[in-house]
């Protein structure tokens, strides 16, 4: 899950990170207020989306007075803001972030990941701030240092000394930046994030280590133990179809094209996928209903799939172990006589109680092509579709 850089820049603060002080807005009204009582000569009025590359796309600008506050605030709000992070459908903007204004001497990159080979958390810093860290690893990756941090003792003092000297930060500010690395380690640790980046983090002239942007991923598995992040969720910015999938704890995650999925087991999904992209189609969704599906949580499943405009065919594709294949029939038979189907199904089963589900299928008066196999089954939805 992420969240807002405001509502970041919310969770530093009680860990000691150095921020701007800042106040979140809705209405140009609202901005106008913040910047009143910000009081500073000059205000920074951020777009506030789930996506980076804000400043490219023209989500953050400066104004020197309350008029273009209100004018910024006028032009951002409602605005699809297009970001290479977004894709072409961008994102549209409803709230903003004012906030005080730096003076900026240097920026950097610093960020903490799961580093997936060593399974430890990884601090990464860089000089080159601002710019996008995949584009300073691809060009110049001697420029990017990591700090591998041992899970029983943490991030030390000496590591995050190590890495400011690294990053050419002025060495009368060491310290200062040590402290703030330590404070953002130990955010990620109580937060259980997955990602926590601050890009850029700023020198200002009087002497400050400042976050001056704020970006946090979070493990979804953890989430039930943060009652006070989930609250942040801000569903304007999730697709409803996911939205919906996970209140009936199903994986599902939305792509462009027009053959939906329905699958049990991760993996299963992902070959189904490929499959079907081999045989010339295009999958509308990732869709794991999981191994203990109810024929409800299956109804569901098949009505969320639907809801895709663009869907224009269905594959289901079940190996039953865990899974019952008369449970996945039941489910597709009820849903697809809720839901009126009228695009063109096909329907893979193999392993328990296959016959079963196919006897319950055959028995059902819906319009289903059967499939022997995975392979057989992408290229008869991929034919009817096409």
């Amino acid at each position: 899950m992420n969240i807002h850089e405001y509502q970041g820049k919310q969770i530093l603060k009680q860990y000691g990170v150095a921020v701007p002080e800042g106040h979140v807005a809705f209405s140009p009204e609202e901005a106008v207020k913040a910047a009143k009582e910000l009081g500073t000569d000059v205000v920074v009025v951020k777009a506030q989306i789930h996506a980076g590359g804000r400043g490219k796309a023209g989500g953050v600008k400066l104004a020197k007075n309350l008029d273009e506050v209100r004018t910024i605030a006028k032009e951002l709000l409602g605005k699809v803001l297009v970001t290479h992070q977004t894709g072409p459908e961008g994102k549209e903007v409803k709230r903003l972030y004012v906030e005080a204004g730096s003076d900026i001497q240097k920026e950097y990159y610093l960020g903490l990941v799961l580093d997936r080979e060593t399974s430890r958390v990884t601090l990464m810093g860089s000089e080159e701030g601002g710019m996008d860290i995949e584009e300073v690893a691809a060009n110049t990756p001697e420029r990017l240092f990591y700090e591998e941090i041992d899970p029983v003792v943490g991030l030390t003092g000496f590591q995050a000394r190590r890495m400011a000297f690294n990053m050419n930060i002025p060495a009368k500010l060491v310290n200062k930046a040590a402290k703030l690395m330590l404070g953002l380690y130990q955010a990620y640790v109580d937060t259980d994030a997955a990602i926590v980046e601050i890009n850029p983090l700023v020198v200002t002239g009087d002497g400050q280590v400042v976050a001056l942007d704020a970006k946090f991923n979070f493990d979804a598995n953890a989430l039930y133990r943060h009652q006070n992040i989930m609250e942040m969720r801000d569903y304007d910015e999730e697709d409803a179809k996911e939205i919906e999938a996970s209140k009936y704890d199903l994986s599902y995650i939305s792509l462009d094209g027009n053959i939906g999925c329905m699958v049990n087991g991760a993996g299963l999904a992902m070959a189904t996928m490929d499959t079907i992209n081999y045989y010339g189609g295009t999958p509308a969704n990732f869709l794991d209903v999981g191994g203990g599906a109810t024929a409800e949580k299956v109804t569901e499943a098949f009505k969320i799939i639907l809801s895709d405009q663009n869907v224009k065919g269905i594959f289901v594709n079940i190996f039953g172990g865990i899974m019952k294949c008369d449970i996945i029939a039941e489910g597709v038979i009820q849903a697809a006589k809720e839901v009126s189907l009228n695009v063109p199904l096909v329907v893979r089963l193999e392993g328990t109680n296959v016959e079963l589900g196919k006897k319950l299928l055959n028995e059902s008066g819906l319009d289903i092509v059967a499939a022997g196999t995975m392979a057989d089954g992408a290229k008869k939805i991929v034919e009817l579709v096409g």
